[in-house]
């Protein structure tokens, strides 16, 4: 099934594209509709607060881009499965598990533009309702019967937790690589986005090669979305993102600009960067101007236009994974979403 016309060029940062998400919610509108219902039914239990507290974070407007992306890749090769019902509502529910036991680590008070599960029901109560909801999707996986999707998502929530620690351990560490850091992003984000994509393929029976091309699709545009996310961290207002911004910087979390900068006060021997990093990162001492002063050093290095050269690099691999693919309206959407990690505000 390959294609010989080349993959669509990348849209410049200058022009931005539309936002596919909305298209893709347009065309998958019944199958999202199924799964919805689906993730509303299993989240149900006989103790108030589990559907109280899990409602509360997947009601809270997410765009469920991972659910979407298992449905897309579904429907690129098979029009009538509802499989992929079960396995969405299943990638949704590792994702908000996830989001749940991150905040409560990060000790996050926002999510979504409203007060964070863990700041309002607490923190034993949120890790306990993100067990609650990985027991419920892998529930979801052995219902579809097949061990191969079993072992895809799996593996999938394992690296994800594997992330978080590798995280936790450079947490405020300047000595912090850029190699380790798409090590962290390639487990907390990269690998469920692959996965997610991957099982499309899996569970209508197209051959390894395209297997293969959905999975890497799917794990450079978690890279590029995960990337654009920290970059937005040091440069947008909270009403774009739709969160209080600076809570890496505030938490000493080592991402692409913070490493760039660094990398940069290094190389000119600056005394006064090195301290001022050191100083908030490696100490957590901030204070009140601080954050713009980590904005105003991103900048003046060129540490912005760095990470973005960074993500843009996983976007064109995005592109480049599907060009063993016949052209088709799904997959012109999915080469737009790659596009479009860069210029979404949140």
């Amino acid at each position: 099934m390959k294609t010989t016309a080349p993959a669509a060029p990348l849209v410049p940062m200058t022009t931005p594209p539309p936002n596919p998400l909305e298209d893709l919610s347009r065309l998958l509108a019944s199958d999202m509709a199924e799964t919805n219902k689906l993730i509303l039914e299993r989240m149900q239990s006989e103790i108030p607060l589990i559907p109280q507290l899990a409602g509360y974070l997947i009601a809270a407007g997410g765009k469920r881009i991972r659910p979407l992306m298992t449905l897309a890749s579904t429907r690129l090769f098979d029009n009538d499965t509802d499989r992929a019902y079960r396995l969405a509502a299943a990638v949704e529910f590792i994702h908000t598990a996830t989001l749940l036991h991150d905040d409560v680590v990060d000790e996050s008070n926002q999510r979504r533009g409203q007060a964070s599960a863990n700041a309002v029901f607490g923190n034993q109560s949120s890790v306990l309702v993100g067990d609650f909801l990985f027991s419920k999707s892998f529930e979801l996986m052995v219902e579809d019967g097949s061990i191969e999707v079993l072992g895809i998502l799996s593996k999938a929530s394992a690296i994800i937790a594997e992330g978080e620690v590798l995280q936790l351990s450079i947490q405020n560490s300047l000595e912090t690589t850029l190699n380790q850091y798409e090590r962290v992003i390639a487990a907390k984000t990269a690998a469920l986005f692959a996965a997610a994509c991957e099982i499309g393929a899996v569970i209508t029976d197209q051959s390894a090669p395209i297997q293969k091309s959905l999975h890497d699709y799917g794990h450079h545009v978690g890279m590029a979305f995960q990337i654009a996310d920290d970059i937005l961290d040091y440069q947008s207002s909270s009403e774009e993102l739709g969160k209080s911004i600076g809570d890496d910087f505030k938490e000493g979390k080592m991402t692409a600009p913070v490493i760039f900068a660094l990398e940069s006060a290094q190389k000119s021997s600056s005394k006064e960067e090195l301290d001022f990093w050191a100083r908030t990162i490696g100490n957590k001492d901030i204070t009140d101007n601080d954050l713009k002063q980590a904005q105003s050093l991103i900048k003046k290095t060129g540490s912005d236009t760095k990470t973005i050269k960074l993500a843009e690099n996983h976007i064109q691999k995005a592109h480049n994974a599907l060009e063993i693919l016949e052209e088709s309206h799904i997959k012109s959407l999915f080469l737009d979403l790659a596009n479009y990690t860069l210029h979404r505000k949140n």
